[in-house]
């Protein structure tokens, strides 16, 4: 920032600069942190290390430019163009020349935020933390892996990494997916690395971003390990038109048939046909004389969840279709399940199993060296 800047920025006169730290109420108003700008967040001394953030730059090459004040700059140091931050989000908000994805429009979206509660006085800022969760394995040949930057800006605006690195589930070995021993070997070292570095923050008031790559009987399980009373956002990986994990504002409206079987006078089966059509010939070869039950869309295909309020509507069918089940079949029968569905599908499937009221699961997997499902895990309770 150059000395004509500073000048012009301490000059900000005393009436606009006490109604900024009043309608701040003292803390930083960049989303997320609401750091206190009067006292010392190590010694709790007072310190005054607050900082005035033009939102509009001052300078007509600085971040975001002038805007709405190039025509008249008397009011470029008026409060609805200050913000009151501390020094690394002020840095943070001005690092590109552009202002990145800082827009004019968000910081103003975040001001209006963070004075709102203010003015209502309650003193308290909404946690935007969330521990950053990446569950990868070997799908077949391939050795999977989610970078961690994009799963970083996928949390944005909404929600921080927790900590700088995520939180890592899977582990390294050359198991393959067509062999019993594969299926027993994951799903032990899941259930221990979850006890280990997941369970004991479930009690507290963590919230979780939960990024898969990964078989899904595997991912299902998973879900049934964070179960629906967790704070857990899960993202699903889209690949057109440019790969990424961002979820999308539409489709806001999706249908979730269900299709019933003629007769209830075998076990059930669950085909979960989202992202491919499953073959009834093919699961009567693996489950004879089994009674079929299906959810599916009009056209199953691998990218078509897109959006949050897809992900709910599944959510919403899945469980009408399970308690449809279980009264037809009654709660102790086990389900064998065949899924074809995303990601983000598969692990809230697992997150809305319930405990005490569900059936068993038995959780099937297409084997392509072996040219048809095999049984992967079976789910009797959350931690068996």
């Amino acid at each position: 920032m150059s000395k004509v800047q500073l000048k012009k920025t301490r000059g900000i006169s005393r009436p606009v600069e006490r109604e900024l730290w009043a309608r701040a109420g003292g803390r930083c108003q960049f989303r997320g942190c609401n750091q206190i700008l009067y006292r010392s967040p190590v010694t709790n001394e007072p310190v005054h290390h607050a900082e005035k953030a033009h939102i509009y730059s001052f300078s007509e090459k600085g971040p975001r430019g002038w805007g709405l004040y190039r025509k008249n700059r008397s009011g470029i140091n008026d409060i609805d163009n200050l913000m009151l931050v501390c020094q690394s989000c002020h840095v943070e908000i001005d690092e590109l020349p552009d202002g990145g994805r800082y827009s004019a429009q968000l910081l103003k979206q975040w001001k209006h935020e963070h004075e709102s509660r203010v003015a209502i006085v309650t003193g308290i800022s909404p946690n935007r933390k969330s521990q950053v969760i990446h569950y990868c394995q070997n799908v077949g040949n391939t050795r999977t892996t989610i970078d961690r930057h994009q799963s970083a800006e996928a949390l944005f605006p909404d929600w921080y990494p927790a900590t700088e690195l995520p939180l890592t589930l899977d582990m390294t070995w050359e198991g393959k997916d067509n062999s019993d021993e594969y299926w027993i070997t994951e799903h032990d070292n899941l259930l221990q690395v979850f006890n280990q570095k997941i369970a004991p923050m479930l009690n507290g008031h963590h919230h979780f971003s939960v990024f898969g790559f990964a078989t899904i009987p595997l991912l299902i399980r998973l879900g049934t390990l964070f179960t629906d009373k967790v704070q857990v956002e899960t993202y699903q990986l889209h690949r057109e038109p440019t790969p990424n994990w961002r979820w999308e504002d539409h489709p806001s409206e999706f249908s979730f048939p269900i299709n019933k079987p003629d007769h209830t006078n075998g076990a059930p089966t669950l085909a979960l046909s989202l992202s491919a059509n499953i073959s009834h010939d093919r699961i009567h070869r693996v489950c004879p004389n089994t009674c079929i039950w299906e959810l599916t869309i009009e056209n199953p295909h691998n990218d078509f969840l897109r959006s949050r309020a897809q992900r709910s509507a599944f959510r919403t069918r899945a469980r009408r279709i399970l308690a449809d089940i279980a009264a037809a079949h009654g709660n102790d029968v086990p389900i064998s399940i065949f899924p074809a569905i995303p990601v983000a599908a598969a692990i809230e499937f697992g997150r809305i199993r319930m405990e005490k009221a569900d059936n068993p699961w038995i959780i099937y997997d297409q084997n392509n060296t072996r040219q048809t499902f095999v049984k992967a895990i079976e789910i009797k309770d959350l931690r068996s």
